[in-house]
């Protein structure tokens, strides 16, 4: 090997990839060039360049498109996150407030203890209810399996057949998502 092949191989290892695609793209050139001299026709050039040019669109579109998708699809997925972020405490809450209207139904002697139990009753079910919680109103209303887990059923002359005829744990949504059915008995 001579000194002078040995410095254009040593050049041709520091190149960058822009370096190498710059290359790449102009032996490109060439090559068109070269074959439209051949065949003398001088459209080819400008052809082979409109192509590229076509080409490099297309692949940006796409790019652009796939890009335009994520950004909807992570737009998305962090609305889902905001929306159901207190599913877990909601949940945890919901045992909290069933506690609190077993402890409403039993008598108390003290009347003033008993509206204060009701005041933080109603102010505990304000909150929840403007954080996106609903019940389930499931009385009287045809069962539904998607919001209803039916754990009985009873002959009851008062409902008729297919009807929840008695609630024996309140069901509820977040943000129109079931996060616990409601148990029910359902009448034959």
């Amino acid at each position: 090997m001579t000194s002078k092949e040995k410095m254009k191989k040593t050049s041709e290892e520091k190149r960058t990839p822009e370096q190498e695609k710059k290359q790449a793209s102009e032996s490109d050139f060439e090559e068109v060039a070269e074959a439209a001299e051949v065949q003398g026709d001088e459209k080819e050039i400008p052809e082979a360049a409109e192509s590229e040019e076509d080409s490099m669109t297309v692949k940006y579109m796409r790019l652009l498109a796939d890009f335009q998708n994520f950004k909807k699809r992570t737009a998305k997925e962090r609305d889902d996150i905001c929306q159901y972020a207190n599913e877990n405490i909601m949940t945890e809450l919901l045992q909290v407030l069933d506690n609190f209207e077993r402890a409403l139904e039993h008598d108390c002697l003290d009347d003033k203890y008993r509206d204060g139990m009701e005041m933080i009753f109603r102010q505990l079910t304000d909150v929840l209810q403007k954080a996106g919680l609903k019940e389930i109103e499931a009385l009287g209303e045809d069962f539904d399996p998607n919001f209803h887990n039916a754990v009985m059923t009873e002959d009851n002359p008062d409902y008729e057949s297919g009807k929840v005829s008695d609630v024996m744990q309140k069901g509820y949504t977040l943000n129109n998502k079931v996060i616990r059915p409601s148990m029910v008995k359902v009448n034959n």
